[in-house]
């Protein structure tokens, strides 16, 4: 499943992908491959990036357009 949005909220946080895979404590290859659509994300991995940037996990997968957590 491919997430553009990881690859979205990274760059518009201006973040490089080893910054993202310094959070989820993984190689910057292996994040590489999440935001690519390569990999699976885990839920876990999704909540700390939900977490992260202060959006919902629907938001993070593309299942709604609401950034904000209700």
């Amino acid at each position: 499943m491919y997430f553009k949005r990881l690859e979205d909220l990274r760059i518009d946080a201006d973040l490089t992908q080893q910054q993202i895979a310094d959070v989820l404590n993984c190689q910057r290859e292996v994040y590489r491959r999440y935001e690519k659509g390569i990999r699976e994300l885990p839920l876990s991995y999704a909540i700390i990036l939900s977490q992260y940037y202060s959006v919902s996990l629907d938001y993070l997968v593309g299942l709604s357009d609401n950034k904000t957590i209700q």
